[in-house]
């Protein structure tokens, strides 16, 4: 399965989420930033590669929604708001707790 995780500038939360579920058996995982100025600026070839999307927040779902309207359905909100800095411990551990049954994921 292939699964992007956006956030804003594609500089913390979703990068931090790539790292840690890429190695999970069985998926695909890459990030992308809503924003043009990010180093990984969402794109239609990426929407149209995932599976299915995680947005940090609904700020970026409703992007995501508005250029790209076909791809919907297949994007879900965590809810992690732009307080973390890349790889930290509490992001690391909501990421887990989150997506702890999307990634059949052991929490550590």
């Amino acid at each position: 399965m292939k699964v992007l995780f956006v956030c804003s500038g594609n500089v913390s939360r979703s990068p931090s989420a790539e790292v840690l579920f890429k190695h999970c058996e069985g998926f695909e995982v890459r990030s992308a930033g809503t924003s043009a100025n990010s180093p990984n600026p969402i794109s239609e070839d990426l929407v149209m590669w995932a599976d299915v999307i995680f947005a940090m927040e609904e700020e970026h779902r409703i992007a995501i929604a508005e250029r790209f309207p076909r791809v919907g359905a297949k994007i879900s909100v965590l809810g992690i708001e732009d307080v973390y800095r890349r790889d930290d411990p509490r992001l690391v551990m909501l990421l887990k707790r989150k997506l702890a049954s999307f990634f059949n994921y052991k929490l550590r």
